[in-house]
C-alpha cells in the first residue's frame, strides 16, 4: 500500500495503491478537504471504484455459462493492490490484472486501469476495462466518492442542499430490505433542481436514478451556494449517506450497473445495465469532480 500525489497549484490529489482509491482531493493553498476522512464511525472508506460488479446479487449469487458464482456486493477489487502504471506530475494510472484468485469468482480475464488527471479546478476519474482473452467480458463498474457536507464550520449537514441538472423532480428506484431493486418508485420534488438534504432522504437507502436521468449533482451549503459538482454520462447514479447517523458526508455514486432485482432470474450478461467488451477491446468510461469555491 502506497500512497500516490498530484497538484497542477490549484488542487491537491491523494491515491492509494489499495484499490486505487481517491483519498483526498484539497485546494492547494489552503488545504481545504473535500472527500470524507473514512472514519470507520460513520463509513471506513473515501472512494472505492466498484468492480464487476454494482451493488448485490440476489441471493449474493450470479450463474454463468451454467455455473454458479458468489461475490460480495459491488464486487472485490477495492481490496486489492494495483500496480503503479505512470505518475506525472497532474496525472497518475494503476492498473489490476487478473490472477487465479480472482477466475475463481469472476471467470474472466481482465485489466483494470484506473486514472486521475487534473484540469484547473476538476479532477477525472478514469477508467479502462481491457479483454486481453478470445471471450466477451461481462461486468458492472461504478464510483461510490464521498463528499464532506457540510464543508464549512459550524454548518450541519440538513442545512445543505443537493442540486440536480433538473428543475422539477427525479424519479427513484427503492431499494427493499433484501438490498435488491424493487417495483416501488418514489418521486422527489424539486424547487429549482434543489433538494434538502435531510436524516429521511436516506431511510431507505441509497436513492437511485435511472435512465440517464441525471448528467450532474452538486454539494450546496446553506446559503445555496455550489461547492462541489460531479458529472458524468453514465446509466444511473446513486446518493448516499448510512441512514440513522448523520454522517457529515454525502455519496454521489456514477454507475454502469445496479443491483438485481428482487425477481431476477437470469445470468451475468442479462444484469441490467451491465457491459461487455469483446475480445482485444476496451471499455472506457469515468466522471467529473469539480471544485466550485
Amino acid at each position: 500500500m502506497a500512497i500516490f500525489e498530484i497538484s497542477n497549484g490549484r488542487l491537491t490529489v491523494a491515491v492509494d495503491s489499495r484499490g486505487a482509491e481517491l483519498k483526498s482531493l484539497r485546494k492547494s493553498e489552503s488545504g481545504k478537504e473535500y472527500m470524507w476522512c473514512a472514519d470507520a464511525r460513520y463509513w471506513g472508506r473515501t472512494s472505492p471504484t466498484l468492480f464487476p460488479l454494482v451493488g448485490g446479487l440476489k441471493e449474493g449469487q450470479y450463474r454463468f455459462n451454467g455455473k454458479t458464482y458468489y461475490m460480495q456486493k459491488h464486487g472485490f477489487i477495492r481490496d486489492k493492490e494495483f500496480k503503479l502504471m505512470s505518475h506525472e506530475a497532474t496525472e497518475v494510472w494503476f492498473i489490476l490484472e487478473s490472477d487465479d484468485e480472482t477466475f475463481e469468482i469472476f471467470p474472466f480475464r481482465f485489466r483494470l486501469r484506473i486514472g486521475y488527471r487534473l484540469e484547473g479546478m476538476t479532477l477525472k476519474v478514469l477508467w479502462r476495462v481491457e479483454n486481453p482473452s478470445d471471450e466477451t467480458i461481462y461486468f458492472s463498474i461504478g464510483g461510490h466518492p464521498a463528499f464532506n457536507c457540510p464543508i464549512n464550520r459550524g454548518e450541519k449537514r440538513e442545512d445543505c442542499f443537493l442540486r440536480f441538472d433538473k428543475e422539477d423532480a427525479i424519479n427513484c428506484t427503492v431499494i427493499g430490505e433484501d438490498g435488491l431493486a424493487g417495483d416501488e418508485r418514489r418521486i422527489y420534488e424539486l424547487r429549482d433542481g434543489l433538494l434538502p438534504i435531510t436524516e429521511e432522504l436516506f431511510e431507505r437507502d441509497a436513492i437511485i436514478m435511472e435512465d440517464y436521468q441525471v448528467h450532474s449533482i452538486s454539494l450546496l451549503t446553506p446559503d445555496k451556494k455550489a461547492y462541489l459538482t460531479t458529472r458524468f454520462e453514465l446509466p444511473v447514479v446513486a446518493v448516499w449517506a448510512p441512514a440513522g447517523k448523520n454522517a457529515p458526508f454525502i455519496c454521489i455514486e456514477p454507475w454502469h450497473g445496479i443491483c438485481d432485482h428482487t425477481d431476477f432470474r437470469g445470468s451475468l450478461q442479462e444484469r441490467k445495465w451491465g457491459n461487455a467488451v469483446e475480445p482485444g477491446k476496451c471499455f472506457a468510461s469515468g466522471y467529473e469532480i469539480t471544485v466550485e469555491e
